[in-house]
């Protein structure tokens, strides 16, 4: 069942561990088969060394196995909640890679102030808010997709594919499971420039001024951003060749 969609999702995750975003078994990939409604995803705890596309569970929506031997991630219902929210989506990733995961247990967004964030990303990346004691101990991973959709209730996932879990990490999405991995790429990149350019930022301004606090790095101007952002995404993107039929 699904085997082709198997094999992606299990060679996503193991993309995940070349690209240097996780360690162990820190992270997971997940796509969805829009016409079927099943979902396939890694299994919990198992080592990348070993991991093969037969170990991924196959899922519907509500959580129920309906393929596979292994008890499925442990993030599984958070992957669940954004598919269901989310329904220009066909793949999930998590993962704690060390610069979004340092933005994260700051609870601040990463801001938008570079031409290489608004390539991939329209807004501020944004974090979560606290969750609620309650959310925490009863359904978490549940709680935790929902507190995700809570935060994009006046934002646009399709432009701006990632979020911060405020001290957890990064999730990322995209239209198939190799595209939310590329995209975890790209934040992990830019969480890492704007933390290298607010640390300039301040300690120049510090020096300058002979103070301990500085403002915030300046927001790039909204026309660089839709520049930016526009060249590849949209009915006028022109970045990269045109796309033909041809194999």
């Amino acid at each position: 069942m699904l085997e082709e969609l198997k094999a992606k999702v299990c060679q996503a995750n193991l993309d995940l561990v070349k690209h240097g975003l996780v360690i162990f078994t820190w992270g997971n990939v997940s796509a969805i088969d829009r016409a079927s409604g099943l979902v396939v995803i890694k299994p919990s705890g198992v080592s990348y060394d070993t991991m093969k596309p037969s170990d991924m569970v196959v899922l519907d929506l509500d959580g129920n196995i309906v393929e596979g031997t292994l008890r499925p991630s442990s993030d599984t219902p958070t992957h669940l909640v954004l598919y269901k929210a989310f329904p220009n989506i066909g793949g999930v990733v998590h993962t704690h890679s060390t610069y979004a995961t340092a933005w994260a247990q700051t609870g601040r967004d990463i801001p938008n102030i570079g031409t290489t964030h608004a390539d991939y990303f329209h807004e501020d990346i944004p974090c979560t808010r606290d969750m609620k004691k309650y959310e925490v101990f009863d359904e978490y991973e549940k709680e935790t997709g929902n507190v995700i959709v809570e935060r994009f209730k006046n934002m646009n996932p399709d432009d701006t594919p990632a979020v911060l879990v405020k001290n957890h990490g990064p999730f990322t999405w995209g239209t198939d499971a190799d595209n939310a991995v590329h995209n975890a790429v790209v934040l992990e990149q830019v969480a890492k420039m704007a933390f290298i350019a607010s640390t300039i930022h301040n300690n120049y301004t510090c020096a300058k001024k002979d103070v301990y606090l500085a403002d915030p790095v300046p927001p790039m101007n909204k026309h660089l951003i839709e520049k930016h952002y526009s060249r590849k995404h949209g009915p006028n993107a022109y970045y990269g060749q045109e796309k033909t039929d041809e194999k």
